[in-house]
């Protein structure tokens, strides 16, 4: 599995760019795929955003989590079908012609637009944080936060959060080829897989608390609540700052259009 909101040391625009540029690009696109409900609309930011993954040298970073965010996706679609009804019926999830349970599952129009739309917001918000974290430095990120006049115990708590997802996600592949080394084997089929994630979430669940503890202690040896805080050094804004800001203008535009109109 590829590995998520994890920084990419590449020669890039984005890398260029001010941590505080793309955090309100962030900001916006977020704000525009929870407002809408257009699934082209939804799909235009997503081309938008890939393409500039494509502009920034990263695009294949992005595509390696199209597998999980389909898998995501039908998950969504599966829970919307059982649970929504609402709309035209299409069709059943259990055909008619299956004797005594056929015909009972409802698959509707209202219930698929909203899976799809459900479906494209992750799609766009994932690849929006992929697009910032891969191509933001840790402490640009944090000094970009900080000029926000965000606290710095909430600054602080939403990087160890993005930097423990890659960091558990490595744990957890290191316990399960450790495992494979043992000759673990769990069996086959969707039974074997469920037994297979035991002997991976508990050394993993283990290890994630044994290492929450020592940075507690680590941030208590540095110092991070006294009053003295060592100033950080902010990217000058470029040319490609200024576009992505053009990009951001005509993006609140654009939304705002749609949304009024």
């Amino acid at each position: 599995m590829a590995e998520i909101l994890q920084y990419k040391r590449i020669d890039g625009v984005f890398h260029r760019m001010n941590a505080l540029t793309k955090i309100c690009f962030l900001l916006v696109v977020i704000v525009l795929a929870i407002l809408s409900t257009d699934p082209l609309v939804l799909a235009g930011l997503i081309l938008l955003v890939f393409s500039l993954a494509l502009v920034g040298r990263f695009g294949r970073e992005l595509l390696a989590q199209v597998p999980m965010l389909i898998f995501l996706s039908a998950g969504l679609i599966l829970l919307t079908v059982l649970t929504m009804q609402s709309g035209d019926v299409i069709g059943y999830l259990i055909p008619a012609a299956v004797p005594v349970i056929g015909g009972h599952i409802p698959v509707t129009t209202g219930a698929l637009h909203f899976a799809a739309v459900l479906s494209l917001r992750f799609f766009v918000m994932l690849f929006t944080f992929q697009l910032m974290i891969i191509s933001t430095q840790p402490r640009d990120l944090i000094t970009a936060l900080r000029r926000l006049h965000l606290p710095v115990d909430y600054a602080l708590m939403l990087l160890i959060a993005i930097r423990f997802i890659p960091s558990l996600q490595l744990e957890g592949r290191r316990i399960q080829e450790a495992q494979q080394a043992r000759a673990y084997n769990p069996g086959a089929g969707v039974k074997g897989k469920v037994r297979a994630l035991t002997p991976i979430i508990i050394p993993l669940v283990s290890n994630a608390l044994g290492k929450a503890n020592v940075l507690g202690l680590t941030i208590d040896l540095r110092g991070l609540r006294t009053m003295s805080r060592t100033p950080g050094l902010d990217r000058p804004f470029g040319r490609p700052d200024y576009l992505l800001a053009v990009l951001i203008v005509a993006l609140v535009i654009a939304g705002a259009a749609v949304t009024l109109g």
